[in-house]
């Protein structure tokens, strides 16, 4: 089994015959997936999208893969394929087509008009290619064969790339629902064949790499909702991602079944549903629909919202039910409902929420009281039956953390590929597929990217820290004065502070230190402000841990005059 080191370097030039994969997001992680085919200079992206941030990213609203290794090399990018319309697969690509709008976008109907709605949003125009299931389409030395996987949106796709170094599976996220509610189950008749042709490298979902087993079908949860509804004695208010279309309508049937009128609560919800329902990938009864602003008229008990907000994301409608900051206030009676899963470190806000809700009175049912939700990803049983239909040559586990992708590898061992055709990359390393043989042969730049409003990749590491540090020590001010020329002091240093927990009065302990200090380095000719600056944070920064064991940011101000 291949590991990445930490000792690699950049990958050589890429070898004659040779299939170059470069993963830049989604390994290691559970979003902002994103891998580049490289063959001949020429390159094929499949996915590019976001993650969210996580708590102690404060103030980041998306983060994106790291473009670098595409800069100055755009024009060789023949196309971007989009296996699906979720945002960790699509939500990045207004931001790279702003540096060469004109890449082609293929994908599946659903997963276009998704796109096409966020990128009208961006002011981009895109160049669109629409693909189907069983279809082949050729861009440069890159010839890809599309297809069906059920997965928790609609019209999701597995690609098939054939290259002359080799051919590739790429799942995209799937799992092998065989009830799903489309009747669109995963094409494994087409993996099959595939594998027969000869899967050089199989690139494969490891999301529930983990979980024994197979997947539960959503239709199980159509019972599991009707109790739920047959017994909410006021309103009933269903959170669940704006793109979970499967979802939606069992919320909607239920509904329709219990006598309740349905509102969409949120942008992005109100719009996504409003796509899914123009291409007819959502079924609307009769006068179902109402909207949130007719709800007042109508009895709590024959009222459904769904709206955006099941992870606890601060800014969804959910959230600010929970924090009494919307139009909609959470009542007793009110039956809430979390129908999704539990992304990875999202656990503390989702908890928080549920609090929230249960404080004003609400029920609350989520997946850990009900079946209310099943993964869209395949569980460990599902995986071991794709690896031995396709019985690749070398096998790379993607979409997940790292024990995601540990127990996806063993899995493949278990299967019979060879541990040293196994390989376990990370973002930025760089995986060549040579002679029928996959290698790790270096690494790229592929660090976080971060959004924070209108500004993209400004956020450093460095500032982030900072903000971690403001928000939980507060900081500490010092502003001196001092003569140019002799560095001496002029006047008593002045010290402001904002959440540093420390009484004003208190700071009369440190000025006198701060005084012997500076009047020390005057003495020994000490008029650099840099290094003032670095005494006085030296001297109060002691002074605070030592006294209050605290570290807030220090903010030393030297004025020369």
């Amino acid at each position: 089994m291949s590991h990445p080191h930490p000792e690699l370097g950049p990958p050589p030039p890429l070898p004659r015959n040779t299939l170059r994969i470069i993963p830049l997001g989604g390994l290691g992680e559970i979003g902002r997936n994103m891998a580049v085919l490289e063959y001949e200079g020429k390159m094929l992206i499949i996915d590019c999208g976001v993650l969210f941030p996580a708590e102690e990213q404060p103030g980041v609203d998306l983060i994106l893969p790291d473009f670098e290794y595409l800069r100055g090399r755009l024009d060789d990018v023949e196309a971007i394929v989009l296996t699906h319309g979720h945002e960790d697969h699509i939500g990045g690509v207004p931001f790279l087509l702003r540096e060469r709008t004109d890449i082609p976008l293929v994908g599946s109907r659903l997963t276009l008009a998704l796109l096409t709605a966020k990128l009208g949003e961006h002011r981009i125009k895109p160049t669109l290619i629409q693909v189907a299931e069983g279809e082949q389409h050729t861009f440069g030395s890159f010839n890809l064969e599309f297809f069906a996987v059920n997965h928790s949106i609609p019209d999701a796709l597995a690609v098939g790339v054939r290259t002359p170094a080799g051919n590739v599976l790429h799942t995209g996220d799937f799992k092998m629902d065989q009830l799903p509610l489309d009747n669109r189950i995963t094409d494994l008749g087409g993996f099959a064949r595939f594998g027969a042709e000869g899967v050089d490298l199989l690139m494969s979902d490891s999301t529930n790499a983990e979980v024994p087993g197979f997947v539960t079908s959503e239709r199980d949860i159509a019972g599991v909702l009707d109790t739920v509804f047959a017994k909410a004695e006021k309103r009933i208010i269903v959170a669940c991602f704006a793109s979970h279309i499967h979802r939606v309508q069992q919320v909607l049937d239920a509904s329709q079944a219990h006598g309740r009128k349905v509102a969409f609560v949120g942008r992005t919800m109100i719009r996504n549903m409003n796509i899914a329902r123009e291409l007819g990938y959502l079924k609307v009864p009769g006068d179902l629909l109402v909207d949130a602003r007719d709800l007042e008229a109508l009895p709590s008990d024959e009222v459904v919202l769904v709206c955006t907000g099941s992870q606890g994301e601060p800014m969804a409608a959910l959230s600010r039910m929970a924090n009494r900051d919307h139009q909609i206030h959470i009542e007793p009676g009110d039956t809430v409902i979390l129908a999704s899963s539990l992304i990875p470190g999202n656990e503390n806000s989702v908890n928080r929420v549920i609090n929230g809700l249960t404080r004003w009175g609400a029920k609350v049912v989520h997946k850990g009281n009900a079946l209310v939700h099943v993964s869209g990803h395949a569980p460990a049983g599902e995986l071991l039956y794709v690896l031995n239909m396709v019985r690749p040559r070398n096998f790379m586990p993607i979409h997940g953390e790292w024990r995601h992708l540990r127990a996806h590898a063993q899995l493949a061992m278990l299967s019979g590929i060879p541990e040293d055709r196994v390989v376990i990359a990370e973002d930025g390393v760089v995986v060549d597929l040579h002679d029928g043989k996959a290698r790790i042969s270096g690494v790229v730049q592929a660090g976080y990217v971060y959004v924070d409003g209108t500004s993209v990749g400004d956020v450093t590491e460095a500032a982030l820290k900072d903000r971690r540090i403001l928000g939980e020590e507060g900081f500490i001010s010092v502003v001196i004065v001092v003569e140019s020329t002799t560095g001496k002091l002029i006047g008593e240093p002045q010290i402001h502070t904002r959440g540093a927990g420390i009484d004003l009065e208190a700071y009369d302990d440190v000025i006198p230190k701060i005084q012997e200090v500076l009047e020390q380095a005057a003495a020994e000719g000490v008029n650099d402000p840099a290094q003032l600056r670095q005494l006085v944070r030296r001297s109060i920064g002691r002074w605070v841990n030592e006294s209050y064991r605290r570290r807030p940011m220090l903010v030393p101000v030297v004025i020369e005059i």
